[in-house]
């Protein structure tokens, strides 16, 4: 996960690694929001992560 300051500590864009592609995607928050607090952005990385089937 990597979070991107957008001028104020109150929101901050974040985005995902896809190792398939070895980049960076801009993720949406479950609010349908680009941005959001750290928390929130932490807390949505970490639902998709642990929502994620084992491979």
């Amino acid at each position: 996960m990597r979070l991107r300051y957008t001028g104020t500590a109150a929101t901050w864009g974040f985005a995902l690694y896809l190792t398939s592609s070895d980049t960076y995607e801009n993720t949406v928050l479950p609010t349908g929001s680009l941005v959001g607090s750290p928390a929130e952005t932490l807390d949505c990385a970490c639902s998709l992560r642990l929502a994620a089937p084992d491979t």
